[in-house]
């Protein structure tokens, strides 16, 4: 597993990280994802990637038993907070912050957390009082570093310029061969001013590993369906784009990887990418996707593939467009 230093950090991060979004449950379901977490350090990876939000506190809690034992200099832990927890907690404001750092660091049963990110952007709350309250946690060592995630660009720059507080040093955006708006949005701005990026969803919902095949009816209760993850599931979700990722296959095989291996190896392609974040159900499903770092793909294959996609989105959005109008 090869690494990569993360933005303006001390923090060097493995190639491929960890997300826990759904990684909770009891039971067998619970024993599956903690023995996905501790495969991943046996693989070389060292991030973990959760939030308070997921699962309301499960995800982290099921984190620190995996990680239970395991000297804290081994691995990297990243969570968020935005998200509404109840109610009335939500949001970045002052109290929300100290709030739910201290309650992530109980969850997760540890001093610190290595990266702290803003999961979106708080419209209620004044930038300053954010990235003050999150400077304050910084310097009482429950912190050490910041980030966010799908913030707007204007806002990036306005906190990148604000005086007296800690600079943010990565930035989490989703990011594959099916979505590559960052490629002219955060990706240049991250080179401007340090960040590291750590690209979500590079599997695009499992639809760039070919587990579904053309024609395939919209899974009922797919996972995918979550608002969170992408506006443009159901585009992603189209015959011509179910195509194109079975047609990838091919390209896959004469690099000698898997289709999602490729997937992923494309995104550790782009140097602005410090990590991509893949999430796993089984162990052998992570060391199946692990296996993209250090990855020598042919540029020459790659291109073919973005053509394929790119193609195929096309054809997609012209039919949806023929369909809205008739």
């Amino acid at each position: 597993m090869r690494r990569r230093k993360l933005g303006s950090s001390d923090l060097v991060v493995s190639e491929i990280s960890l997300g826990t979004w759904l990684s909770y449950g009891q039971g067998e379901v619970r024993a599956r994802h903690v023995a996905c977490v501790r495969r991943a350090l046996d693989l070389g990876i060292n991030l973990f990637d959760t939030a308070n939000v997921y699962g309301w506190g499960e995800s982290e809690k099921l984190l620190a038993e995996a990680l239970a034992g395991v000297p804290r200099d081994r691995y990297l832990i990243a969570t968020k907070l935005w998200g509404p927890m109840n109610d009335v907690d939500r949001g970045l404001s002052r109290d929300q912050v100290f709030k739910q750092i201290d309650g992530s660091l109980r969850r997760l049963k540890t001093d610190y957390v290595d990266l702290y990110q803003c999961h979106r952007y708080d419209d209620e709350t004044p930038l300053e009082e954010t990235l003050q309250a999150l400077s304050d946690v910084v310097r009482q060592g429950k912190v050490r570093w910041l980030g966010f995630s799908e913030w707007p660009a204007e806002r990036v720059r306005e906190a990148a310029a604000m005086a007296g507080v800690e600079r943010f040093v990565s930035s989490q955006p989703q990011y594959s061969l099916l979505w590559r708006e960052p490629e002219q949005g955060i990706f240049p701005l991250g080179r401007e001013l340090g960040l590291g990026q750590l690209a979500w969803a590079p599997l695009a919902q499992g639809v760039l590993a070919g587990r579904y095949p053309p024609g395939a009816r919209f899974p009922a209760g797919w996972r995918g369906e979550s608002p969170a993850m992408s506006v443009h599931l159901r585009e992603w979700f189209s015959p011509p784009v179910l195509a194109a990722a079975q047609a990838m296959g091919p390209l896959a095989a004469e690099a000698g990887l898997t289709a999602a291996q490729f997937a992923v190896a494309w995104v550790l392609s782009n140097p602005n990418v410090t990590s991509a974040i893949v999430g796993a159900s089984r162990p052998e499903q992570l060391a199946d996707t692990a296996a993209a770092s250090g990855a020598n793909v042919d540029p020459a294959l790659f291109r073919r593939a973005e053509t394929l996609f790119a193609d195929a989105l096309a054809e997609t959005r012209a039919s949806q467009g023929e369909s809205r109008h008739d």
